[in-house]
């Protein structure tokens, strides 16, 4: 699987963004999918998960009620919705998938997309 990351970008406090990340390969409807951010001196953090069938989603604490994640596997693609952006917010988004149960670990994902970034302005 290869993926590809967008929808990064500059926004106020506040603000909203939409993360969008492409998916190539026939099998990504098994993988379950995670985003992932790493700030300016910061070790790579979970932000957010979905299930092969989107019928599950884990969020970290810090997101939860301002993020929502989803997927659409026809056109191989996932979603990260960015809402009330906060400054801490600001890092680079990376979209991941695995095949594993653990949601939460960047080492039970396989297939990293390059990364985009965010940055939010207080």
């Amino acid at each position: 699987v290869q993926l590809q990351a967008s929808g990064g970008g500059l926004v106020q406090t506040g603000g909203s963004l939409r993360l969008s990340c492409a998916a190539s390969g026939r099998r990504f409807s098994i993988y379950k999918m995670g985003w992932f951010r790493q700030a300016p001196g910061k070790e790579r953090e979970f932000v957010a998960a979905i299930t092969w069938s989107g019928g599950s989603t884990y969020y970290a604490d810090s997101v939860t009620g301002r993020f929502t994640i989803s997927r659409d596997n026809a056109k191989k693609m996932v979603y990260l919705q960015m809402n009330r952006l906060k400054p801490e917010d600001t890092a680079i988004y990376y979209c991941a998938a695995g095949g594993s149960s653990n949601y939460y670990d960047p080492g039970a994902y396989g297939y990293w997309g390059q990364g985009t970034q965010v940055t939010v302005s207080s």
